[in-house]
């Protein structure tokens, strides 16, 4: 719930985020001999120890406070190190439209249970009437657009875990900096050190599947795009959206992604959205509006009569 404007500022910079997130599917499509394990090291392991390098001089002078909260950062830098190689499986494993929406779709309801079973905090009705909105949206958006061809060999059971594995992960990450923050560590120290860990984790794995990163410049174009773009700059401004607003809200201002990831597959790569389709968009755009347009306090003070 967004009803003050630093949260609706941190709404803002959550959505610039989901728009950068999603231009990822339509860029890897300009990659396609490059695996999914590689494209999500890069992405997210080089974007991470980018993370950490902005953050420089400060995650040393904050150093003391990120080891008071050791098993916090390590569960979220072992989350962030997960995410991406279970959300690029899932897509290579169900397709890319299966395996975004269920990853990205799930990742709210995710958020909530963490934050209620560990930090005791009550979903607004506000939040259940925008989530479930959203929800309905993404789920027109899966049912509306074409059947992605997956990869030989593909199986979209285990394509749907691992992107259930990918929502989960997501929303604990999200969980982890935004506790993280709470408890005094400034925005760009706690992801730095969260995500500063998740990259250290994935480089060994790009160590052993990035070769056809190298093999061609388009290749080495894309993945750098990936590292740079939606995942350095994303979060970014993803983590000066959670210094703002909770993570249960963050997350499901993400279902913004597969919205985007929708619009650019039909003007970048030619698809073709049924009208459903463009329903579900227009879903997700009233449950983000529900979501981030504050609520004046004089709605409020009625609202309490």
């Amino acid at each position: 719930m967004t009803s003050s404007p630093g949260a609706g500022l941190g709404a803002i910079f959550v959505l610039i985020a989901a728009v950068l997130w999603g231009t990822t599917g339509t860029a890897a499509t300009f990659a396609p001999d490059v695996g999914p394990l590689a494209i999500g090291a890069a992405a997210m392991g080089v974007g991470g120890l980018l993370q950490a390098a902005i953050a420089g001089p400060k995650l040393q002078r904050a150093w003391d406070g990120l080891r008071r909260r050791w098993a916090i950062v390590a569960l979220g830098g072992l989350s962030v190190a997960i995410y991406p190689l279970a959300f690029y499986s899932s897509m290579h494993l169900a397709g890319v439209a299966v395996g975004t929406v269920v990853s990205i779709g799930s990742a709210p309801i995710a958020s909530a249970v963490i934050e209620r079973v560990i930090d005791r905090h009550i979903l607004s009705s506000r939040w259940v009437v925008g989530a479930g909105i959203g929800l309905a949206g993404v789920a027109l958006l899966t049912i509306a657009e074409p059947a992605y061809g997956t990869a030989d060999g593909g199986n979209p059971t285990l394509g749907i875990l691992l992107g259930l594995l990918a929502g989960a992960t997501y929303a604990l990450y999200s969980w982890a900096a935004h506790r993280t923050m709470q408890g005094g560590v400034p925005s760009r120290v706690a992801m730095g050190g969260i995500f500063g860990v998740g990259g250290l984790l994935l480089m060994p794995v790009l160590l052993v599947t990035g070769a056809p990163l190298l093999a061609s410049w388009n290749n080495f174009a894309v993945g750098a795009y990936m590292a740079l773009v939606p995942m350095f700059l994303g979060y970014v401004f993803f983590g000066l959206g959670l210094a703002r607003v909770k993570a249960s809200t963050a997350t499901t201002l993400s279902l913004a992604e597969p919205v985007v990831a929708a619009i650019l597959a039909v003007v970048i790569v030619g698809e073709r959205l049924p009208a459903a389709g463009w329903i579900g968009i227009a879903l997700v755009i009233v449950s983000l509006a529900v979501l981030t347009v504050p609520i004046r306090p004089r709605a409020l003070a009625g609202s309490a009569r």
